[in-house]
């Protein structure tokens, strides 16, 4: 009898572990992530928080959330983010804010242009003359309400 409850809870464990394994390959497939699997093409999620301007984060202070990883410029802004990864990672996976909100899709951002909103890190294009944060702050409210529709309906 107990190598057969044994047995049982091994099974349980073991689905519980595949299941989250699936759940983390899922989510890391919706987030923008550079060749070598980093969020925010490498950048200090904490950094945005607590410095106010965005710092290039290291390999050496990584660490990975439900499948997606983050660099971070210091041991200490790898800690806070352990503490509360959801408060530090950018919203829409990393995508452009602004794109998410117009039409739903996936374009890359300059991780230097940015904006804080409610405790929420938002990211957005800026190249070849296209700020996309300019026409964020012209109908912010309409498109933060499509953006966050559009990407509840990337993990249906």
């Amino acid at each position: 009898m107990k190598k057969v409850l044994l047995m049982s809870a091994l099974t349980v464990l073991w689905v519980a572990m595949f299941a989250q394994s699936d759940k983390s390959e899922a989510r890391k497939a919706q987030f923008n992530l550079t060749s070598k699997q980093a969020a925010i093409k490498g950048y200090d999620p904490v950094s945005y928080f607590k410095d106010g301007k965005p710092k290039k984060g290291e390999s050496s202070n990584s660490f990975t959330f439900q499948g997606v990883t983050y660099y971070f410029v210091s041991a200490d802004n790898r800690d806070l983010f352990k503490k509360n990864p959801l408060q530090y990672e950018p919203q829409y996976g990393g995508w452009c804010a602004y794109a998410m909100g117009n039409d739903g899709s996936k374009v890359e951002v300059d991780p230097e242009t940015f904006k804080i909103l409610n405790g929420k890190l938002y990211l957005f294009y800026n190249k070849f003359f296209t700020n996309t944060l300019k026409s964020w702050n012209k109908d912010e409210a309409k498109l933060m309400k499509n953006a966050d529709v559009n990407w509840a309906k990337t993990f249906k």
